[in-house]
């Protein structure tokens, strides 16, 4: 197959605020062998994130956390059964210096009140919606001890309010079938652990 190229012919920043906004105007080829007209396509600049699914495989719990998201109060508004309060797993943007790893490890700790056990296990890395964002998710599962994880975190400074909660993995997976996990990060996460939870929880016990 013929290696697909594109070419920026401009871009300019709209907008410099918590999220940002590039302009382009590009040229890319197409499937036919032609070239696209010249498309103008603004894209949000939100930085990459780090997601972890915190798990004790030992008790057989998983951690979730519950905070207010704004980009769904528009979504709220006119469909009701879709929550402003999103039920989630940790997750934050990598700053400068950071590794991925390094993010997962300062979230869960922040966001959930606990330590990452031995190293995270990188489940996937994706795009969260590139038609119209350059974010990317790191998402780790981390081993965690679920003993006295519970009650409201967050960094004060970001505005955050979060309460942590733990769950049995069954009524984890009853909440996924049941639409109260409603965000990718977190039913990706969740449908990952469907399928490895056995294996988490024999190498606990190796």
């Amino acid at each position: 197959m013929t290696e697909m190229k594109f070419k920026i012919i401009a871009k300019n920043r709209s907008w410099d605020g918590y999220c940002k906004i590039d302009v382009y105007q590009l040229q890319h080829d197409r499937f036919d062998g032609d070239q696209s007209p010249v498309l103008q396509r603004e894209v949000l600049e939100r930085g990459h994130a780090v997601a972890v699914l915190p798990y004790d495989p030992f008790r057989d719990e998983v951690v979730l956390i519950e905070q207010f998201r704004p980009g769904a109060i528009s979504v709220n508004d006119s469909d009701p059964t879709m929550p402003v309060w999103l039920t989630e797993i940790v997750a934050g943007i990598i700053e400068d210096g950071e590794t991925a790893e390094d993010v997962a490890r300062r979230e869960t700790f922040e966001e959930a009140g606990c330590e990452l056990i031995g190293s995270p296990e990188l489940i996937s890395h994706y795009y969260v919606t590139p038609g119209c964002s350059t974010e990317t998710v790191h998402l780790f599962y981390g081993q965690v001890d679920t003993t006295n994880v519970g009650g409201l975190h967050g960094v004060a400074e970001e505005g955050e309010d979060i309460r942590v909660f733990t769950v049995s993995a069954d009524e984890c997976f009853a909440m996924q079938q049941n639409g109260q996990l409603c965000n990718a990060m977190t039913t990706i996460a969740v449908q990952w652990l469907m399928l490895n939870r056995d294996r988490l929880r024999q190498n606990s016990e190796a």
